[in-house]
């Protein structure tokens, strides 16, 4: 029984019963009162007990270690440990033998029943907080190196595993950085590992934080069906690209009135959620990075379906009738095989007077004519190639091309064509559509007015119902002509063949949700990529300090101007004189470059 006086256990506190009725009212240290019932309390001493702030605070001397050495093995009431240890059983030496149990290196179990461990279990309890206890005396001696910015490598490497999860965005979370007081962000983390030289400048983290990795699909794509195909070997088919291009997915080809857009087959093999199908859509498309490509769909499945890497190929291939104000006078979809032509823009550029090509550069004029008079909006701002090998970046402008005109006017139009035969045919189908902002009434000329008309421009939207493309001028659009690459692409191909085969397509749903995980996964792509441009740009300006830099004023805000620098593709806002104009060729310098940022700051010179 307890009675008034007793020091009890509640909690794991002390407390000593004040008074004893239907409850127990306690008083524990502080100063608070309590009732509670007897079974949620423990004795510890049966009194009388003083002041428990006293009892709390007292540290009477005795011989722990002697004590245990005693009862080793044993198991005895906690009076008996308190005699033995402090040479009496008090409250206050009741309370330092319970404090010897809850600390658990000698003893463990109940103020009743007090066990005192075996020597085997104290000697691992000690070397474990020995371990402990150096380990948090080398975190600290760490801390202090980290607060100088002096870490030693490669000893303090895994000290610094949490900061670089953080800075890869494979964790929210870094101790190490809290520790260090410093904000617990990928920005901030990489600039710490920056700083004390466990990452180069040259790190991308990126891809990483965008929930990307530097790997093509690693399911292998089957061999395409024997099935009957059109032939149309005896076609003269062009698939024209930029010179570093190593997935040729579309090609071109004229036959009288009829233009032949050939787009590569994947679909023939990879059929809606199977493993190469589900492995695409968790992939979205195809991710170019300066460092490399990384596919959406397996290796081996270029050598199958890439046009023109073999003497034939198999295709889906889209048969356009036009008439002579080349808008669509009838549409046709055919599973073909093909022998297809690989030129550079350029190559096609110095050919373009061959009588296989000169006919699709005019057709592609007037298609180009059709689509502005629908009010199609053009936007022409710099771009470049970018590539990294061995940590060294090379940043070349893109050239303009003819070619590359022509062969955007026939993907566009096998686009909009495609869309057409979907409707018609009632096929649930990834429709592409785009509304306009406010456009100003007079554009401004020249790359101002580009920078003027990308800000008026509105997210595209995807969707099962067919839209209008105000952007492209288009009255519906989708997107077909990059299945090896593009997972919205390779959706829209096996509707296709599901209906060429009358087989069941999927359903609208099912086409809706297949396509927005596809897209969730594609944009992630986008930014990585974005973000990768522009960090690899920061790398090469910050070996380039004050290199100077052709640049045009796109925009004016007060004191500041918006300049775009074509050699690098970017844009950057610069201190600017009031009487700079837009459009002004003017020069800049690099003044500094903060690459965890991806911030380049440019003086006018």
């Amino acid at each position: 029984m307890i009675a008034e006086k007793s020091l009890v256990l509640f909690k794991n506190r002390p407390a000593v019963v004040a008074e004893k009725a239907d409850k127990l009212a306690i008083s524990l240290p502080g100063g608070e009162s309590l009732k509670v019932r007897e079974k949620d309390v423990e004795l510890l001493h049966p009194g009388p007990a003083g002041k428990v702030e006293a009892i709390e605070k007292a540290s009477p001397e005795g011989d722990a270690a002697g004590a245990w050495e005693l009862l080793e093995g044993t198991e005895v009431p906690l009076a008996e440990l308190a005699e033995l240890a402090f040479g009496e059983f008090t409250p206050e030496t009741a309370w330092a033998a319970w404090r010897l149990v809850q600390d658990g290196l000698r003893f463990s179990g109940t103020p009743a029943a007090v066990r005192a461990k075996p020597a085997a279990e104290v000697a691992a309890e000690e070397a474990k907080r020995g371990e402990k206890a150096r380990e948090g005396a080398e975190r600290e001696a760490f801390l202090e190196r980290l607060a100088k910015g002096a870490v030693k490598l490669p000893d303090d490497a895994r000290r610094l595993q949490d900061v670089e999860a953080l800075a890869l965005g494979k964790t929210d979370k870094s101790k190490t950085m809290k520790d260090a007081g410093k904000a617990e962000t990928p920005v901030e983390a990489h600039k710490l590992l920056l700083s004390v030289g466990y990452w180069k400048e040259d790190v991308n983290p990126y891809p990483s934080r965008n929930g990307k990795t530097l790997a093509s699909a690693k399911e292998p794509i089957p061999q395409p069906p024997a099935e009957e195909r059109l032939d149309l070997t005896g076609l003269r088919s062009f698939a024209i690209d930029n010179a570093w291009s190593s997935d040729p997915d579309d090609a071109v080809s004229l036959d009288g009135d009829v233009l032949w857009v050939h787009v590569a087959d994947p679909a023939a093999s990879v059929l809606p959620d199977d493993p190469r199908d589900i492995e695409a859509r968790g992939l979205g498309e195809t991710l170019y990075l300066p460092e490399g490509s990384f596919r959406m769909l397996a290796e081996d499945s270029l050598p199958l379906f890439a046009l023109g890497l073999s003497e034939t190929s198999p295709a889906l291939s889209f048969r356009i009738v036009l008439d002579e104000n080349a808008e669509i006078k009838d549409v046709d979809i055919r599973k073909t095989i093909v022998r297809v032509e690989r030129l550079t823009y350029g190559q096609a550029d110095q050919q373009a007077s061959d009588p296989a090509l000169a006919p699709l550069f005019a057709l592609a004029d007037k298609l180009y004519a059709r689509r502005l008079a629908a009010g199609a909006v053009v936007i022409e701002l710099p771009e470049t190639h970018m590539k990294v090998e061995a940590g060294e970046v090379t940043i070349e402008p893109i050239e303009s091309y003819r070619a590359a005109d022509m062969v955007r006017e026939f993907m566009l139009i096998a686009g909009n064509a495609a869309a057409r035969w979907a409707i018609r045919n009632r096929l649930p189908f990834p429709f592409v559509a785009q509304e306009v902002g406010d456009l100003p009434a007079q554009p401004l000329p020249g790359l101002a007015g580009s920078y003027q008309l990308r800000r008026c421009m509105r997210p595209r939207r995807l969707s099962a119902a067919p839209g209008a493309h105000a952007g492209l001028g288009l009255s519906e659009y989708t997107q077909v002509t990059s299945p090896l690459r593009r997972y919205t692409d390779l959706v829209a191909h096996q509707q296709i063949r599901a209906f060429l085969d009358g087989r069941q397509p999927q359903t609208s749903e099912e086409v809706l949700a297949r396509i927005a995980a596809g897209e969730a996964a594609a944009q992630a792509a986008v930014m990585a990529e974005r973000e990768s441009r522009r960090h690899w740009t920061m790398v090469m300006l910050s070996r380039m300090k004050d290199s100077r830099w052709d640049a045009v004023v796109v925009d004016r805000k007060g004191g500041r101007a918006i300049v775009l620098i074509p050699d690098l593709a970017i844009e950057a806002s610069v201190a600017m004189k009031e009487d700079a104009a837009l459009n002004d060729a003017i020069a800049v310098a690099v003044s500094s470059v903060k690459i965890p940022e991806l911030e380049a700051n440019f003086v006018v010179v």
